[in-house]
């Protein structure tokens, strides 16, 4: 397997492949990122002060930096880990195959719009281990739902131990937990019905290839979540969640202890909760813009200064950079020299 294929094609054969017509939708969706992403940092940035900004740089302690990398790259072995419990339920997975992978996923969404990263994972693990990109597509997108359902679980928990919330906030997370309990039922029941779910969309009214492309990929999603109908995969997933998102608690408190910005453990679980659950939704590339937005509209109402949270979101983002540069680079380049298997 060439690397081009990773650029150019990113597809199985179970994947239709795009006409030249999508480069002007591809073109559109970077330009319409952009715009968001442009809006959501005027709307951040516009009442900052420089100087209070730059003061809060220059006084950080950046060898804490390097424990922010070591710990990153164990929560990305983690979501690794965590991805290939969905990944096995009918076949045995290398875990480096699902690492390299995942990375070069993760990597993908740092500069490409729409999540277009989640394909690229897909893709990367199915031609790899031979299991279909719409299946491991399918994979990819029951973990979303449920890391939304995760979060969604953690604000709750944080909200309840802390007291003078905004009012705003607790209504906020409210909706989003009625949202979350939703899908959670969704992913649990589709399973079930199965039949019922693909006799509805067969008789949707689409073009017979676009219908036969829906059928496939519901199917395949569906197959998604079998691996969650099973306690004992159920209960490793929830584990490998768990601890997902207390590590990316911690770095966010030792980001903010690196320019002395004082974050409690519950508060790190309500701003990782936010920039997760607004990653959720295909935006701008590497979410810029979208996080900043987020950092600003979660921390001012519990008494930070703007310019201590745009430095903190700042270098909470770079350093995730950094880190899924290093290994979603060498992603690209182990899984890039192999040879695929043919997808299913």
């Amino acid at each position: 397997m060439k690397l081009e294929w990773k650029i150019t094609g990113m597809q199985g054969s179970d994947t239709p492949n795009p006409g030249d017509g999508h480069l002007n939708t591809r073109r559109w969706t970077m330009g319409l990122a952009l715009v968001i992403a442009a809006v959501f940092l005027y709307l951040s940035f516009r009442d900052v002060n420089w100087s209070a900004m730059w003061a809060t740089v220059k006084h950080g302690r950046y060898e804490i930096f390097a424990l922010v990398l070591l710990l990153f790259s164990l929560n990305q072995l983690l979501r690794g880990l965590r991805w290939r419990v969905l990944l096995m339920d009918k076949n045995h997975i290398a875990i480096s195959t699902v690492f390299w992978a995942n990375n070069m996923g993760y990597f993908g969404n740092s500069f490409l719009p729409a999540r277009a990263g989640e394909f690229i994972r897909a893709a990367a693990v199915g031609s790899a281990a031979g299991i279909g990109t719409s299946f491991s597509l399918a994979t990819a997108l029951v973990e979303r739902v449920m890391d939304a359902v995760i979060l969604v679980s953690i604000s709750l928990w944080a909200i309840f131990s802390l007291n003078n919330l905004p009012v705003m906030l607790v209504n906020a997370t409210g909706s989003m937990a009625l949202l979350g309990l939703g899908a959670l039922a969704g992913l649990f029941f589709a399973p079930r019905l199965e039949k019922q779910i693909l006799w509805l969309v067969n008789r949707l009214p689409l073009p017979q290839k676009i219908n036969a492309l829906v059928i496939n990929f519901t199917s395949r999603f569906i197959l998604g979540m079998h691996a969650l109908q099973k306690p004992r995969k159920l209960f490793t997933f929830l584990a490998y969640s768990t601890a997902i998102w207390t590590l990316d608690a911690i770095l966010a408190v030792l980001v903010g202890a690196a320019f002395n910005i004082s974050i409690p453990i519950a508060t790190a679980f309500i701003i990782i909760a936010a920039l997760g659950l607004s990653s959720a939704i295909p935006s701008t590339p590497g979410y810029i813009g979208v996080y900043q937005f987020a950092a600003v509209t979660v921390m001012t109402p519990l008494g930070y200064r703007l310019e201590d949270i745009l430095v903190f979101i700042l270098a909470y983002q770079a350093l995730g950079y950094v880190g899924l540069g290093i290994w979603g680079g060498l992603g690209f380049w182990r899984l890039g020299r192999g040879k695929t298997r043919p997808a299913v």
